[in-house]
């Protein structure tokens, strides 16, 4: 890894940003109260709900405990078709570890996988498999560069990470991913499939076959996603059609930022998990990390640009997108769009399946574990004959 083309970085937001942050938020003005009488969270997120985290971070939070955890493993910056990429860089001491690329969403960062770089690089069980664990930020996001241009995919971002792999000396790799990622995964799996050679998914929108009975697990998550497209797409309409209005009203407003971001930690999220002070860390965290880096308007391109959500699954079922190398997918009930066997293995050669009922879109987060565990058995099944 040494040379010109590949710089150490190190997450390092001076106190003075700190400082200014907290002036900020204790300059907030919340509404005086909510919208009507016994709104609760018809209108949105409950106003309690709100109250609280401006609180908890005004007064409580501590940014430099979550940038140290960052800081765990080493990042770096390398430039790639002239868009500067940041990455995190797990690499296990064992010669026989795989090469494993994680990619984050929206809203979410490379921060969402600092509970698994560690386990899944230096695994404690000699008979794990390990893995050299990288994670970067895309563009757009946190420390990387903003998209070039307009018109740029997360199928350009795929081609990006592949050069990324290959520069790190990894010809072939495996890649696990949720959220805008999972177009990126399918990408790798459907086109790239010289390098990359396994993939798992945890978000997987895919269609059920037409004129079968479906079983209960299936109507459940079915009526999730139904649930979703349905009542839960406001923000996403915002993002694919002004994100500079909304950029300019939020770049420069925490507050602005945190519920925007906050309110899909709080709606995709198993609600066991939300109940948790963790789970106000990871918010208030990913918050801040969107408000240092001022990245909460260029980390809407991906809504601009790509696929629309009500297309997803139908997107997934296009020939060129079929995924031909073998790839696995974890069901978690929780998430926004969950799905189910009989409908993923419809999009590629899945050869693993697994449904999980305690966690939700940012698995890596929220069942760190979960993740870790799918991710080496499906590694174990079929690394060795890729």
């Amino acid at each position: 890894m040494a040379g010109e083309e590949i710089v150490p970085f190190k997450v390092d937001i001076p106190k003075e940003e700190f400082e200014r942050l907290k002036r900020k938020l204790r300059d907030t003005r919340l509404p005086p109260k909510e919208i009507v009488p016994d709104a609760g969270s018809r209108y949105g997120p409950t106003y309690e709900w709100a109250a609280n985290l401006l609180r908890v971070w005004r007064d409580d939070y501590d940014w430099y405990p979550f940038q140290a955890q960052m800081n765990s493993q080493p990042h770096f910056h390398t430039t790639l078709d002239n868009v500067k990429i940041h990455f995190v860089h797990a690499r296990s001491p064992r010669p026989d570890a795989i090469p494993l690329i994680m990619v984050h969403g929206w809203p979410g960062s490379f921060y969402e996988f600092s509970q698994v770089w560690n386990p899944l690089s230096h695994p404690t069980d000699a008979s794990q498999p390990a893995f050299h664990v990288v994670v970067p930020s895309l563009p757009g996001f946190a420390f990387s560069d903003w998209p070039p241009r307009a018109g740029w995919t997360l199928q350009d971002t795929a081609g990006l990470f592949d050069k990324l792999m290959k520069r790190l000396g990894y010809q072939r790799y495996m890649i696990q991913t949720g959220d805008w990622g999972h177009w990126i995964g399918r990408e790798l799996g459907s086109k790239y499939t010289e390098s990359c050679k396994l993939v798992h998914f945890n978000f997987a929108p895919s269609p059920l076959p037409e004129w079968v009975e479906y079983t209960k697990r299936e109507k459940e998550v079915q009526s999730r996603v139904d649930d979703w497209l349905e009542n839960h797409m406001g923000y996403a309409v915002c993002m694919r059609t002004r994100p500079h209005t909304i950029g300019f009203g939020f770049n420069d407003n925490p507050m602005g930022i945190l519920t925007w971001v906050g309110e899909k930690y709080n709606e995709a999220a198993d609600p066991e998990k939300q109940k948790r002070p963790y789970w106000t860390d990871c918010i208030l965290t990913t918050a801040s990390l969107y408000y240092f880096t001022d990245c909460i308007m260029p980390s809407m391109l991906c809504y601009y640009e790509n696929v629309r959500h009500e297309n997803f699954a139908s997107f997934a079922m296009e020939e060129h997108n079929r995924i031909t190398v073998p790839f696995g997918y974890t069901s978690f009930y929780w998430d926004t769009e969950p799905s189910s066997k009989r409908a993923v293995e419809r999009t590629g050669n899945l050869v693993y399946y697994k449904e999980r009922n305690d966690g939700g879109h940012y698995a890596a987060l929220e069942d760190p574990e979960g993740i870790i565990e799918d991710v080496r058995e499906l590694a174990a099944q079929e690394w060795k004959h890729s």
